[in-house]
């Protein structure tokens, strides 16, 4: 089992991640997390945990600096510029390719809020490193012209509750030329906060990553 503190070059900035790779790992999932949250944020923790129970290694990144994200805490300015955190889940994406504990693993992007969005156009830009794309509560609608260019599998998790997200996910939808599943977890707001509404997330995503992915026996790994 690999576990550490990564840092991660992404253009003229540094971001820190935290990686944590199970020996025989069918994959690793790189999280994107939402406005104003962090790779600290409990809920992805708790769903990385699930999925790595599952076999699949899991990297959960700040998409923004320390610097960053103090300002963005007074102006907001950085959360909502979806082709900057794009660009740079992508630069994470060449990073896990060439990692040494990652190289060769298929990859997910599991993104939350607007973090889904900059996980789509990631995946636009990096079409032959996504395996396939998760949205929890997302904001797919935010990554624009990149749905169309969107090839890998994608699953988008609303909560029934979640009634103007819901609709703004259908609209997404409609725009992707790739396989894509939406599925409502009943009676959850946007953050899942109700008893049993996470751990569907988490089982959700794990069933469904796991049907799109080769057995750990037969996935390329880096170790």
């Amino acid at each position: 089992m690999v576990s550490r503190t990564v840092r991660i070059p992404v253009g003229d900035a540094t971001l820190t991640g935290d990686l944590e790779i199970p020996e025989q790992a069918a994959a690793v999932v790189l999280f994107a997390h939402g406005s104003g949250s962090s790779r600290h944020s409990p809920r992805n923790r708790a769903v990385a945990a699930t999925l790595r129970g599952a076999g699949l290694g899991t990297l959960l990144m700040d998409l923004l600096t320390p610097a960053e994200d103090l300002r963005d805490r007074v102006t907001a300015e950085y959360r909502f510029d979806i082709g900057l955190l794009g660009r740079r889940l992508a630069a994470a994406l060449d990073w896990v390719r060439d990692g040494t504990d990652t190289r060769g693993l298929p990859v997910v992007l599991f993104g939350a809020s607007t973090g889904a969005a900059a996980a789509l156009v990631a995946a636009a830009e990096r079409p032959d490193r996504v395996t396939a794309v998760v949205s929890r509560g997302g904001r797919p609608d935010l990554a624009g012209d990149a749905l169309r260019a969107v090839r890998a599998p994608v699953l988008l998790i609303v909560g029934g509750h979640d009634t103007e997200v819901l609709r703004l996910n259908q609209a997404a939808a409609r725009e992707l030329p790739s396989p894509h599943t939406l599925r409502i977890v009943p009676g959850a707001g946007h953050l899942f906060e109700e008893p049993g509404a996470l751990e569907q997330v988490a089982e959700t995503a794990r069933d469904w990553c796991r049907a799109r992915l080769p057995a750990p026996e037969d996935a390329p790994h880096g170790h």
